[in-house]
C-alpha cells in the first residue's frame, strides 16, 4: 500500500496497531517532540548517541508536516502516542492535536523496521512479525553518553535468529548505519544487564528456541528511557512499535 494511504488509515483510526511489516520498502521513524527549550540538549544527546538516536529530520518550532512525507501531519499520523510530563508517562493517545504547542520541535529518528525488511527480503524469517507481535525491547545497563538534561541507560530491541543466520543478519543490518546499523550485542542478555527475557520493558515477549540466538540492536526508544531522568515538562513520543511512516525508500539509507 502507498505510504500516504497508510498514513491516511492511521489518521482515520483504521489502523491503530504496530507498524512492523506493514509499510514494505518505506522508511519508518521513531518520534520525539519537545518544547524548544529542550531541543538543543536533545539534539546534542542524539549526536553523541547516533547508534541509538540517528536523526532523520528535525521539524522547526510548531511545524507538523514532514519533508519526507508529503501531506503528513505528525499530530495524527502515528497509531499511538505516549505523553510524558516531568518524566512520568501520563497517557497513551491516538492523536496529539489537543497537546500541540507552537514551540514544539519534532525529531524523526531512524528505525530498525528498515533493516527488518532487508532481512526478510533475503529470505530470513523474523519471528515477531510472523507471529503478529511487537518487537521485544529491554532496558540495559549500557550507559548513554549524556548531554545537558538527557542521561540514562540505553534500550535495545531483540530478535532471535537461528545460529546459521546470525552472521548474515549482522552483515545485512550493518548496511543501514542510519537505522541503528549492526547489533550491539549477540548472545547472553545478562552481559548487558537484562535479567528476564520473558518480561520486556516495551513490546511483546518472544520465545527463543534452543537453536536460536538472541540478537540485540540499539533502539530508538532510548529517549523515552532517558526522559525518566531529564523530566521535561512535556514530551511526546510514539508508543514503541507504532511508527511514523515516510515516503522514503529503504534503499536510500543503504550504505
Amino acid at each position: 500500500m502507498d505510504a500516504s494511504k497508510i498514513r491516511e488509515r492511521i489518521r482515520n483510526g483504521e489502523h491503530q496497531g504496530t507498524t512492523s511489516g506493514i509499510a514494505g520498502d518505506k522508511v519508518q521513524a521513531n518520534l520525539v517532540v519537545l518544547p524548544r527549550k529542550y531541543a538543543f540538549d536533545f539534539l546534542l544527546f542524539a549526536m553523541r548517541n547516533k547508534k541509538a538516536v540517528p536523526i532523520l529530520e528535525v521539524l522547526e518550532d510548531g511545524r507538523y508536516e514532514s519533508l519526507h512525507a508529503k501531506g503528513s501531519d505528525i499530530r495524527t499520523d502515528v497509531p499511538k502516542y505516549n505523553i510524558y510530563r516531568y518524566g512520568d508517562l501520563i497517557e497513551t493517545v491516538d492523536e496529539v492535536k489537543s497537546y500541540w504547542q507552537d514551540d514544539f520541535v519534532t525529531f524523526l529518528i531512524g528505525c530498525s523496521f528498515t533493516f527488518e525488511q532487508a532481512i526478510m527480503d533475503s529470505g530470513i524469517d523474523i519471528k515477531h512479525i510472523r507471529e503478529g507481535r511487537n518487537v521485544a525491547m529491554y532496558k540495559t545497563d549500557i550507559p548513554a553518553e549524556p548531554a545537558g538534561a538527557f542521561h540514562g541507560r540505553a534500550v535495545v530491541s531483540m530478535r532471535p535468529f537461528k545460529k546459521e543466520h546470525v552472521d548474515d543478519v549482522i552483515a545485512i543490518t550493518e548496511q543501514f548505519p542510519d537505522m541503528h546499523g549492526g547489533p550491539v550485542h549477540v548472545g547472553n542478555p545478562g552481559e548487558i544487564g537484562i535479567a528476564n527475557m520473558e518480561d520486556p520493558d516495551y513490546g511483546d515477549a518472544i520465545d527463543i528456541a534452543e537453536d536460536e540466538v538472541p540478537v540485540f540492536w540499539a533502539c530508538g526508544v532510548t529517549p523515552q528511557n532517558v526522559a525518566l531522568n531529564a523530566k521535561p515538562d512535556i514530551m511526546i513520543t510514539h508508543l514503541p512499535g507504532h511508527m511514523f511512516i515516510t515516503d522514503i525508500n529503504n534503499e536510500e539509507y543503504k550504505a
